[in-house]
């Protein structure tokens, strides 16, 4: 604070001082024009016919910048690995957001790649404190071939403290390293398509696809995540994105709690997943944007959501690319 007085004080003073130095000051205060003209007749020419300026203080003339007792220290990249538990609303690509890593690294370390989406509330994950694969050593593992596998350099794995490996850098069989940087290949979930009969009276889907549910997108399509999340209170609608039959409805063992299968008849299926309840029957003819359901969080979930799968071709589809 008297560091800011000071500055303004010095500000409203250098005008002020330069005011006073371009004022002439009164002749009469001399006595000589007023008495030395009207005595003597003869006019004098004033002695300040200039303006003089007045001195300033050397302290005037420059600022001087106070020290800031205040000493700014940088924020240091996390090291240790830590353990998170999983609260409700929670996704494995936001929790990668929350702790700075991707949503990838996240999956890899807690080994759910065969289905990313089932979380359940408590669980504890293992969270890397950089971007990369958590590699458990296997017998005749290197730093070189760790390294290979995972397209890095070896100088990744044995310059990263955690790691804590010193020359020459021997690995044993069943500890872990971090591979900062380091990426694994996708391997697809395998799903099944439907190969019972199709129903007489089964309506073709128009390839043209309407969201299924109303809410927010609570996670979108990724590698690690190959569907949408769209998170809305327990009971909203679910509507048929096109139109079809529903080739497959009930409770799935693999996390997805209550879902069902729509095939629209022309390559193309869609999965809706954690619903509360049904609103059709297995085998049934749907138009496009019927309710067919209602949301829930049944299954592996930490809330009410949808997921939302599209296929083609047995392959999963980016829905973001194909809905409006």
């Amino acid at each position: 604070m008297r560091r800011y007085a000071t500055h303004v004080g010095v500000i409203i003073l250098i005008p002020v001082a330069f005011l006073l130095s371009q004022t002439h000051l009164p002749k009469s205060s001399l006595g000589v024009d007023s008495i030395g003209s009207e005595r003597h007749g003869t006019p004098v020419q004033p002695v300040l016919d200039k303006p003089m300026p007045l001195p300033l203080p050397a302290s005037f003339l420059s600022l001087t910048k106070a020290p800031v007792l205040r000493t700014t220290i940088p924020e240091r990249p996390r090291e240790a690995i830590i353990t998170y538990k999983v609260q409700a609303g929670d996704t494995l690509y936001g929790i990668g957001q929350k702790f700075g890593i991707s949503g990838e690294t996240v999956v890899w370390a807690n080994a759910q790649e065969d289905n990313p989406d089932v979380l359940s509330i408590g669980q504890e994950l293992i969270i890397l404190p950089v971007s990369g694969v958590y590699h458990t050593v296997q017998e005749g593992d290197t730093v070189g071939s760790v390294a290979a596998k995972y397209k890095v350099e070896p100088t990744a794995i044995t310059e990263f403290a955690a790691n804590e490996l010193k020359s020459p850098f021997e690995l044993k069989a069943g500890e872990k390293v971090v591979v900062p940087g380091g990426q694994k290949p996708f391997v697809p979930r395998m799903v099944h398509a439907y190969q019972g009969p199709v129903p007489k009276d089964a309506i073709r889907g128009t390839g043209i696809f309407g969201w299924p549910a109303s809410g927010m997108l609570t996670q979108k399509y990724w590698s690690g995540h190959r569907a949408i999340d769209i998170g809305a209170p327990t009971g909203t609608p679910i509507y048929a994105a096109d139109s079809g039959y529903v080739a497959m409805l009930g409770w799935s063992n693999s996390g997805y709690g209550n879902m069902l299968i729509i095939d629209h008849g022309n390559g193309f299926q869609t999965l809706y997943a954690h619903l509360d309840g049904f609103n059709v029957r297995q085998g049934q003819s749907v138009k496009k944007g019927q309710k067919i359901a209602a949301m829930g969080h049944t299954g592996r979930s930490t809330g009410p959501h949808l997921h939302f799968e599209i296929h083609k071709g047995g392959a999963q589809r980016n829905p973001l690319g194909i809905l409006p």
